[in-house]
């Protein structure tokens, strides 16, 4: 009865006796789906916040931690290699890739051939 069949025997009450344990079934289950949703995005948003805080981590290993002086301490990017808070890091770069170019040179004319 409860999937919908065998119903040819039933009056008006019992169907709606039916209809309504049916009702609160839905209803239970609506409820438990809802709560296994809200967990996992509590889960997915607890998982995020730990991502987040190693990426800061990584973050400042990368490009160091500013002292007093406003100057970069621990950087592991060195000779004017690193992106700093100063630079303008949200400029888009545009990269590709190309044949290397062929450079000609001569030799020199005081030397001897060979072969």
């Amino acid at each position: 009865q409860i999937m919908g069949e065998e119903l040819s025997g039933l009056t008006v009450k019992e169907l709606q006796s039916l209809e309504n344990q049916l009702e609160i079934s839905l209803r239970g289950v609506r409820v438990k789906k809802e709560q296994l949703f809200m967990d996992e995005i509590q889960e997915l948003n607890r998982k995020g916040d730990i991502i987040y805080q190693e990426n800061v981590e990584l973050y400042r290993k990368v490009y160091g931690t500013k002292d007093k002086n406003g100057t970069n301490r621990n950087s592991v990017l060195t000779d004017g290699l690193g992106i700093g808070e100063g630079d303008e890091s949200d400029v888009p770069v545009n990269l590709q890739l190309s044949q290397p170019q062929q450079q000609h040179y001569k030799a020199p004319s005081g030397t001897t051939k060979l072969g």
